[in-house]
């Protein structure tokens, strides 16, 4: 009963991309951030401070950082700099980086990360998966050069922009080098991948505990505004609370369905029975749960299951 690490693109790459970015309007946040959409894929954010536009993920390739390095340059007036910051490492968050940190960058700029997030990006994993991506879409991969950012640090990072200041915090649980942010003078987090609709990915069952850590510690901020990159902006802080209450649900199955002894099946569909927990019945009832993309509510249910079946049979021996 061993739940794999799951690439990145085993589950968020279900269609074929694009290269297009188009500006999410704004409903309701602060005035100083902007948010930006890779079609359905992914979404990123600048936020403009005095000192600083602070971009904040490069997305899937060169010709996405270079989209956003123009809308960013509308506000590099006044002395700001621009600064990069990545979340992590997965494909659509810092494969454009090359436009900022390479010997040909387009706008050189310091990039911020993790100290894992720059080990990820140099590692062979990372290298494979631009070999099979840009083999499958050269015209989206084929001239991705995986950047590691330049600016390092571990557990925490403050950026003080004169009016906004943005705390940057590890979020470990989704990847090991995730980070989120957050700018206390308008109560705001800027999440990431440490919680999506329907649920953030646990790709090993080691990563479940400190994912579902993360996630306690972003909802303890209360904040006015939460910002994801993979659910729609207007869903605010109760997002978090569905991804805790998705994981508890499913441990709690889990549970029972180790006391009781039950057979583990193989088969997803044979597994998600055996606990007792269709997808249907671990999130919200509305229309926008109960739709999201069929892989979720079947394999990534089931591979959420896995993980934690094997993490409490390590928890019970």
């Amino acid at each position: 009963m061993r739940a794999s690490c799951e690439s990145p693109i085993s589950y968020y790459s279900m269609s074929r991309h694009s290269n297009t970015v188009i500006p999410v309007p704004n409903q309701g946040w602060d005035e100083r951030i902007f948010v930006f959409a890779n079609d359905e894929l992914v979404q990123t954010f600048i936020v403009v401070t005095q000192r600083y536009v602070m971009l904040i993920d490069t997305m899937i390739n060169a010709a996405t950082a270079v989209q956003l390095l123009q809308q960013a340059q509308m506000f590099l007036e006044n002395g700001r700099q621009l600064l990069v910051i990545n979340t992590h490492a997965d494909y659509d968050h810092a494969w454009g980086n090359q436009v900022f940190a390479r010997p040909a960058a387009q706008h050189p700029a310091p990039i911020i990360g993790s100290r894992l997030c720059a080990a990820r990006l140099r590692d062979a994993e990372t290298q494979a998966n631009v070999t099979e991506m840009a083999a499958e879409e050269p015209h989206v991969f084929g001239d991705v050069i995986p950047t590691p950012p330049t600016v390092l640090f571990d557990e925490a990072l403050t950026i003080e922009g004169g009016d906004l200041t943005l705390e940057l915090f590890a979020t470990p649980g989704h990847t090991p080098d995730h980070i989120a942010l957050y700018i206390p003078e308008i109560s705001t987090l800027l999440a990431a991948d440490a919680a999506e609709r329907p649920f953030p990915f646990a790709r090993t069952a080691a990563s479940l505990p400190a994912m579902r850590q993360s996630l306690a510690r972003l909802a303890a901020y209360q904040a006015s505004h939460v910002l994801y990159c993979h659910a729609p902006v207007t869903m605010g802080g109760q997002l978090l609370e569905n991804n805790i209450t998705y994981f508890d649900k499913v441990e709690q199955h889990c549970r029972v369905a180790l006391a009781q002894e039950r057979p583990i099946p193989a088969e997803d569909s044979d597994l998600i029975a055996a606990i007792d927990l269709p997808y249907a019945q671990a999130v919200p009832q509305d229309e926008s749960w109960q739709t999201v993309h069929e892989f979720y509510q079947t394999t990534g249910h089931a591979r959420q299951i896995r993980a934690m079946l094997e993490w409490l049979t390590g928890q019970m021996k």
